[in-house]
């Protein structure tokens, strides 16, 4: 290995100079170069670059201060609430008519209680219910589901409260009920609110 020299007078000057003129090319060699001590560094020193990171869009990071409170992330809903599904289905009824119905202006003229029932007990009694009164000359009646009650819950996805309130929609909109039912809507307060239907019959 060839040995070290160290550097003459002249070479130290001339070097002092340009460590002075110097600007460093990262913030954290920043006056690295303006305090070389040429005793302990007799020989221009190698800066190494600091290692660039990875390129982080400024899009997925908002800037956040030492206790700051961290902003509460929205959650996401994989369905709406039955109540804003039947809100938002097309207006099949006459629009007046339907704006008394949802404010409880109108009396329901036949009803059935499905509260307590089962699955399958309950769907062939909505069945008959129906469609009787739709012989009838029926136009509004109530389905009486009730909100249904919180069961244990184990699983990652999260199960909705009330059996018979969540399907009785959808069998209002399957054969042979879907041919009868006109329209529905949760009923007003006065009928039951979220555990009761009114259902808007056609006519035959």
């Amino acid at each position: 290995m060839s040995r070290r020299r160290t550097l003459r007078p002249e070479e130290e000057e001339l070097w002092q100079a340009v460590a002075r003129t110097a600007r460093p090319m990262h913030p954290k060699t920043k006056g690295f170069l303006a305090r070389i001590d040429s005793a302990t560094h007799p020989h221009p020193p190698v800066v190494e670059s600091a290692p660039r990171e990875a390129a982080i869009p400024k899009a997925w990071l908002e800037p956040f201060r030492l206790g700051q409170k961290a902003r509460p992330v929205a959650g996401h809903d994989l369905a709406p609430g039955l109540g804003d599904a039947l809100k938002a289905a097309p207006l099949q009824m006459d629009a007046k008519v339907h704006g008394r119905m949802v404010r409880g202006k109108l009396m329901p003229e036949a009803r059935i209680d499905l509260h307590g029932m089962t699955l399958a007990e309950a769907h062939p009694e909505l069945i008959r219910f129906v469609l009787n009164a739709q012989t009838a000359g029926m136009r509004l009646v109530l389905v009486i589901t009730g909100k249904g009650k919180r069961g244990e819950d184990h699983g990652p996805i999260p199960q909705r409260m009330g059996a018979l309130r969540h399907q009785v929609p959808q069998w209002l909109r399957l054969p042979p009920l879907g041919s009868a039912v006109l329209q529905v809507t949760e009923a007003h307060l006065k009928h039951g609110g979220s555990g009761a239907y009114y259902v808007y019959l056609r006519r035959r």
